[in-house]
């Protein structure tokens, strides 16, 4: 399986490098997109007779989007990273968001709107994360632990820069945890690494809703075919944006993970937030 990963990668790297030049070609090579925004939220009471605990909490994400065309080939990379604390009155500082993901999409065209395809994506968090509801307090994450690659050859729709969907039977997913976490998150008790080959879709979708909305779609979703036959993994991803002004925007996102190596249960989280941002673009041409 690694032979022929590393054969499908050398021929996608040769069929890159033997692109032909084309001088006289003005259309944009590399297009960057970078996105970055501080959310804060802050609550306080006093003497108020219906309760309230005094609250501060803020979040910082940042967004990358590398995008390169060049005859026949399309390059898509994207880097997400966001980290959020909260501040609770007797309670202390809590994690409210902690990610870092990176993906990479390279196709060769085939025809008008289809690609040869090869995916990779890594994923992990950056600090410790705790589980509040058990006294006392329980780890449940920290720093590449757990840690995901996947990696793997399919075939991409793309429509546009906005809508695509990449097909990819044929994906390898390695998950990584240290010593302390061996034995769960789908890795066997004593070991560091779970190995999995199994059908992956991954999909991405954004349009205007109205003037200075936009709503975003991210989807991936995976199946093993060494275990669990059937079991899908499934993370969808909505942001919603609202522009006020060029600096000034509301930020909604709704966040769903299924898997069952990292819990039982349904996961989801939700982030509403009037904050700064900053974004910028810049094409490259040669």
């Amino acid at each position: 399986m690694k032979r022929t990963v590393f054969i499908f990668f050398i021929l996608f790297t040769t069929i890159f490098l033997g692109q032909e030049e084309n001088k006289k070609d003005s259309i944009p090579i590399w297009k960057i997109h970078g996105r970055f925004a501080f959310v804060f939220n802050q609550s306080s009471f006093s003497n108020w007779a219906s309760g309230g605990e005094n609250t501060v909490a803020g979040n910082f994400n940042v967004n990358y989007d590398f995008n390169f065309k060049k005859n026949n080939v399309n390059w898509d990379s994207r880097i997400i990273t966001g980290y959020g604390l909260s501040h609770l009155s007797e309670k202390g500082y809590r994690k409210t968001d902690d990610r870092f993901e990176f993906n990479t999409l390279l196709g060769i065209k085939a025809t008008k709107y289809w690609f040869f395809s090869f995916l990779g994506n890594f994923k992990t968090q950056y600090s410790k994360g705790f589980d509040y509801k058990k006294e006392p307090k329980t780890l449940v994450s920290q720093f590449l632990s757990p840690a995901y690659l996947t990696f793997g050859p399919g075939m991409l729709w793309k429509k546009s820069d906005k809508l695509n969907l990449n097909i990819a039977p044929a994906t390898t997913r390695y998950t990584f945890v240290n010593d302390f976490f061996s034995g769960k998150f789908g890795v066997q008790e004593g070991k560091n690494t779970a190995f999995s080959l199994g059908f992956n879709l991954s999909g991405y979708y954004k349009f205007g809703l109205m003037t200075n909305i936009e709503m975003e779609n991210v989807l991936t979703a995976y199946s093993d075919y060494l275990a669990n036959v059937g079991n899908i993994d499934l993370d969808y991803q909505t942001n919603i944006r609202f522009k006020v002004n060029n600096n000034v925007k509301m930020h909604m996102t709704f966040h769903t993970i299924i898997d069952d190596n990292a819990s039982s249960k349904i996961q989801f989280r939700q982030l509403f937030g009037l904050g700064v941002n900053y974004s910028f673009h810049q094409k490259v041409t040669y």
